[in-house]
C-alpha cells in the first residue's frame, strides 16, 4: 500500500481502536501509537447504544461482543425521595428491532479486547505499545510525525494525524496549547461484585439507575452477567487527574445515607473496593483540526457520563472519520494529500453540533439526577406522567444516527 495513504493514531483506548478499523475499512494503512506497554482496563462497565452498537456491527465486532455484553431487558429509573421505581423503560429485542442494532452493556476491557482483537487480525493496522506520539510536522507529502518508544525517537510519514489520546491529550496540547481540562466538582466512585453476592431480584439484565439529593447511583451486569458494575456519582472537591485512584469505602458510604432506601445502600454496601476518578469535562474548543492533524473522542469533547454517550460518541467520530478521510483520497485518485484538511475540517464540522447537544443533555441530566426537596417531588411526578414509551422515544435522535 502506498505510504501517502498512512494514518497515524495516537491513542490505543476506545475511540482509537474503533478509527484504525474504519479507516483501515476504507483503505489506509493505519498505525496506532499507545503509550502503554499493554492495554489494561481502565473504568469498569460501558452502555453502548444501538448508535454505537451499530458501527461496532459493520465493523465485523458483533461475534466477539455478543457473547460478553448483555443485552438488558430494561432501564429502570429509581428515586431515593419516592423509595423506589418510577418508572421502567424497556430495552431488550424490541428496543434492538426499534433501532435496528442491540443495545449492550459490557465491561469496558471485554470492549477494548475485542477491538484488540481485530486490530491485530488486520493486515493493515500496526498497535504499537509502548511508543507515543511526541510531534509532528506538516511535510511535502502530508506529516512528518515524531514517536518515542524508551529514548529512541523515529520519524514516519503520514497523510493525517488523529489524536484519539483522551481528555489529557498530547496532541490537543499541541495544537491548542491554552486549552485544559475543566474539574466538573463531580467525583465517580465505581466498583464490581460478582452477581452471586446479591440477592437474585437484584441481578436481573436491566440498568438501574437511582437519583437522590446531590448524588445518584447507576448499576447494570457485566461480562456475560457474572458481574454488577456499580458507579455513585457525589459532589466532591478532590480532583486528581485520572481513572483509577483507590477510594475509602466509608467515603463512599456516607455519601448514601439514611435518607437513601435500602436497596440502594445494599448495592453500596456489597462492593469490596472502589476506585474512584474525578469527572474533568472540557470546553468547546469551536474546532477540532489544525490542517492534517484532527482529535476524537475525549481528546475533542470530553463529557460529563450521565447520557452513558462518551463512548458512543468516539465510536460515532471514528466512522464519520472514516467516511470523510476516504472521499477526499477518492476525489483526488488516491495519491494527491492536498484534501486531507478539508475532509478533515468536514468530519468536525459535521461532528460538533451533535457533540455539544449530547453535552448539553449530559449536563441537564445530571442536574436532574440530583434534585431535592420539592424539585425532586416535581421530577418523579412529570416522569411518571410522561410515561416509559415516550421516555424511551426522547433517545430516538441518539440512538438512530448512522454515519
Amino acid at each position: 500500500m502506498a505510504l501517502t495513504r498512512t494514518v497515524i493514531v495516537a491513542g490505543a483506548g476506545i475511540g482509537g481502536l474503533t478509527a484504525s478499523l474504519t479507516l483501515a475499512a476504507q483503505g489506509f494503512r493505519v498505525v496506532v501509537l499507545e503509550k502503554a506497554d499493554r492495554l489494561e482496563e481502565a473504568g469498569a462497565g460501558i452502555q453502548l447504544s444501538p448508535n454505537a452498537s451499530r458501527i461496532l456491527v459493520e465493523l465485523g465486532l458483533k461475534e466477539r461482543l455478543a457473547r460478553r455484553a448483555v443485552t438488558p431487558e430494561a432501564v429502570t429509573v429509581m428515586s431515593a425521595r419516592a423509595g423506589g421505581e418510577i418508572t421502567r423503560m424497556p430495552l431488550g429485542e424490541a428496543a434492538a428491532f426499534r433501532a435496528g442494532s442491540p443495545y449492550w452493556v459490557v465491561h469496558r476491557a471485554d470492549l477494548q479486547a475485542a477491538l484488540q482483537d481485530a486490530v491485530n487480525d488486520h493486515p493493515d493496522i500496526d498497535l504499537r505499545l509502548g511508543c507515543q506520539f511526541e510531534d509532528v510536522a506538516k511535510h511535502a507529502k502530508g506529516l512528518t510525525v515524531v514517536q518515542r518508544r524508551g529514548n529512541a525517537r523515529q520519524q514516519e510519514l503520514a497523510v493525517a494525524l488523529i489524536g484519539a489520546d483522551g481528555i489529557w491529550s498530547s496532541v490537543r496540547g499541541h495544537l491548542f496549547p491554552d486549552v485544559q481540562p475543566r474539574f466538573s466538582g463531580l467525583i465517580a466512585w465505581r466498583g464490581t461484585l460478582e452477581a452471586t453476592a446479591l440477592p437474585r431480584e437484584y441481578t436481573a439484565p436491566r440498568v438501574q439507575l437511582w437519583m437522590g439529593p446531590n448524588a445518584h447511583l447507576v448499576a447494570y451486569p457485566i461480562s456475560a452477567g457474572r458481574q454488577i458494575n456499580v458507579v455513585a456519582i457525589v459532589s466532591g472537591t478532590w480532583n486528581r487527574p485520572g481513572w483509577s485512584a483507590p477510594g475509602d469505602v466509608n467515603e463512599v458510604k456516607d455519601a448514601f445515607t439514611s435518607r437513601w432506601p435500602a436497596t440502594a445502600r445494599m448495592l453500596i454496601g456489597a462492593v469490596d473496593g472502589w476506585r474512584k476518578w474525578a469527572l474533568f469535562t472540557l470546553p468547546d474548543i469551536g474546532r477540532w483540526n489544525e490542517g492534517a492533524v484532527a482529535l476524537l473522542g475525549d481528546a475533542a469533547h470530553a463529557m460529563l457520563p450521565f447520557a452513558a454517550q462518551g463512548a458512543g460518541m468516539a465510536i460515532e467520530d471514528a466512522a464519520v472519520l472514516g467516511k470523510s478521510l476516504r472521499e477526499a483520497m477518492s476525489d483526488s485518485g488516491g495519491e494527491n494529500v492536498s484534501g486531507i484538511p478539508a475532509a478533515l475540517k468536514r468530519y468536525a464540522q459535521m461532528r460538533r453540533p451533535r457533540v455539544l447537544k449530547v453535552q448539553r443533555l449530559a449536563r441537564q441530566q445530571g442536574r436532574i439526577y440530583h434534585l431535592s426537596g420539592p424539585a425532586a417531588i416535581a421530577r418523579d411526578l412529570a416522569i411518571r406522567a410522561i410515561g416509559p414509551q415516550r421516555m424511551l422515544a426522547r433517545q430516538d435522535w441518539i440512538y438512530d444516527w448512522r454515519a
